[in-house]
């Protein structure tokens, strides 16, 4: 499946925190959007791998994705070896993706991070053609992404740029909120986290605003980019 945009999370609920509303976004523009997540999140506080397994098939649905893959690597314990690197170069093999959106570059979960490294070393070994991959019993061809962009979780990372998700918040925080188990519930009597507290639900809302207060639209999702960003003309600014 050739797709625009691969996205990539270290845990399930980690892509439509970071950039659900820029995927609403672009699939409403007609874009095929796929994601991966690289565990299924088995070490989370509340619920478990399988609640979290049917909360990502919902959150798909809500987002329009073409597709979505788990690629069961171990949750807490990422580490950057040349098995999953593999396992990422042959998903962004299937999909050859023009954009490959991954973890933030630094944050409060070390998964984060490394999922950000592990996903970019995978992007540029993917193109190299000595490195050999059959998927389904078929050799695959190299692939390299034009762009990888990470999106921005809890630490507050300043942006290289931002996309306007003015009319997609509300499907990103219905994304979000697909995760019943993980997010804010005040009927549930599991242990609390910092992600299951009333103020980060709100976060979902006033971080989007405060983005979009200082480019100029109502709500904005950030990105971090790993090069120079060239443009061909002005079109497309929000001026």
């Amino acid at each position: 499946m050739k797709t625009d945009i691969l996205a990539f999370g270290a845990h399930p609920d980690d892509v439509e925190l970071g950039c659900g509303g820029t995927i609403a976004k672009m699939v409403s523009e007609g874009k095929k959007c796929v994601v991966v997540d690289l565990t299924r999140g088995e070490l989370g506080t509340r619920g478990t791998d399988e609640t979290r397994k049917v909360e990502a098939a919902d959150a798909a649905k809500i987002l329009g994705l073409s597709a979505r893959e788990n690629l069961g690597m171990k949750d807490g314990f990422l580490v950057n070896s040349e098995e999953y690197q593999m396992r990422i170069v042959k998903m962004i093999r299937k999909y050859r993706p023009e954009i490959v959106l991954a973890n933030a570059i630094d944050d409060r979960h070390p998964d984060h991070a490394k999922g950000a490294k592990l996903v970019s070393d995978a992007c540029f070994l993917s193109g190299l053609r000595k490195i050999e991959t059959v998927l389904e019993g078929e050799a695959q061809e190299v692939w390299r992404p034009k762009h990888v962009f990470h999106y921005i979780q809890w630490k507050d990372i300043k942006p290289e740029f931002v996309i306007d998700i003015s009319e997609f918040l509300d499907k990103k925080i219905a994304s979000c909120m697909a995760y019943k188990t993980q997010f804010y519930d005040p009927t549930s009597k599991e242990p609390e986290t910092p992600i299951t507290t009333k103020d980060f639900y709100e976060s979902l809302t006033y971080r989007a605003q405060d983005l979009g207060r200082l480019s100029g639209v109502a709500y904005a999702e950030g990105f971090t980019s790993e090069r120079l960003i060239s443009l061909k003309n002005f079109d497309g600014i929000v001026w």
